[in-house]
């Protein structure tokens, strides 16, 4: 087959597949999709997702967009439901079932179950006259034209359309509880936005001995011990009550040896930066990477609101960190 061809293919799929995703619009507008969304809103449980097959993994990913979003939500296995697994959906919970045709032995059987429970039964499916959709106390439909199949039978584009439509859900939701981007990295502290988001200065700061540290009167080659011990490359210049007064960093060494300064001579106090920048306990440690990327230096020194020095932080911190 040529790669003509095969492009033809491909463009016929995600053309069928954008038709059956845009027909959604209409669906949207129709009152049993707000309701579905007021069921999930008022839920004092969680959002039990359940589908069989195909339909079953789009439910998996729904149920799991859910979670991450604001809506506590799982999915349960209906061939499983009927052998156990039903008693994992509580009075407090909403069901969305899932069924393409509506008519999934799976998900009929255990209907009078769900019913059982008092509990909003939300259907998506592609048949409104079906018994699922028929048996709901919200029923939205995510009919598709044809499957992008060329057989017409391999779930394609009525499982993009499912999906989509979960989207719809998911993100309706949260913007109706107000879910913001801290609310997000809550649920997701491992990902990168839950890093830049959550990781405090604190987090990260070296402090007590780990601090490259010395007073106004040390000579200059002391300070470069001090500073090739702690290895954040700098040290932070002191008074004798631990106030900051200056750093000393590895530009301020070059800017020296070019005044042709004399390190064994000269003190850390002749040749350090006084105005340096500083970040403080309870900043978010992307604010203190903001600094460094701004003002192109690779370490900080950490005051309290007296500014007595409390820790150091430097480019390496984040970036094992992961905030970079």
């Amino acid at each position: 087959m040529s790669d003509q061809k095969l492009q033809q293919l491909a463009l016929a799929v995600i053309d069928t597949e954008a038709r059956a995703v845009a027909a959604l619009a209409d669906e949207v507008r129709e009152p049993s999709f707000t309701h579905a969304c007021q069921f999930m809103l008022e839920c004092k449980g969680r959002v039990v997702v359940t589908g069989m097959g195909k339909s079953g993994h789009i439910g998996g990913k729904i149920a799991a967009t859910l979670a991450s979003t604001g809506t506590p939500a799982f999915f349960v296995h209906p061939g499983e439901a009927s052998h156990g697994d039903l008693g994992m959906i509580t009075t407090s919970d909403v069901v969305l079932a899932l069924s393409n045709s509506g008519e999934t032995t799976e998900i009929i059987t255990i209907l009078p179950l769900i019913k059982r429970l008092h509990v909003p039964l939300i259907a998506m499916t592609g048949n409104p006259e079906s018994t699922l959709a028929q048996e709901a106390t919200a029923s939205i439909t995510v009919r598709v034209e044809k499957e992008a199949c060329p057989l017409d039978l391999a779930p394609t584009a009525s499982t993009t359309a499912a999906l989509a439509m979960g989207d719809a859900l998911a993100i309706s939701l949260l913007e109706s509880r107000g879910f913001t981007e801290e609310d997000f990295a809550r649920s997701h502290p491992g990902g990168a936005l839950g890093r830049r988001l959550l990781l405090l200065i604190d987090d990260l700061m070296h402090t007590g001995d780990a601090i490259p540290m010395v007073e106004t009167d040390t000579l200059l080659s002391s300070a470069l011990m001090e500073m090739t011990r702690k290895g954040l490359g700098m040290t932070v210049v002191v008074d004798g009550a631990g106030q900051l007064i200056g750093v000393f960093t590895d530009g301020d060494l070059r800017r020296a040896i070019d005044h042709k300064i004399d390190v064994h001579e000269a003190s850390v106090s002749d040749v350090m930066t006084t105005d340096c920048k500083t970040v403080h306990p309870g900043m978010l440690a992307a604010e203190a990477l903001q600094i460094m990327d701004s003002t192109k230096i690779n370490a900080l020194p950490v005051v309290n609101d007296n500014n007595k020095l409390v820790g150091a932080l430097n480019m390496h911190d984040l970036l094992r960190a992961g905030v970079v």
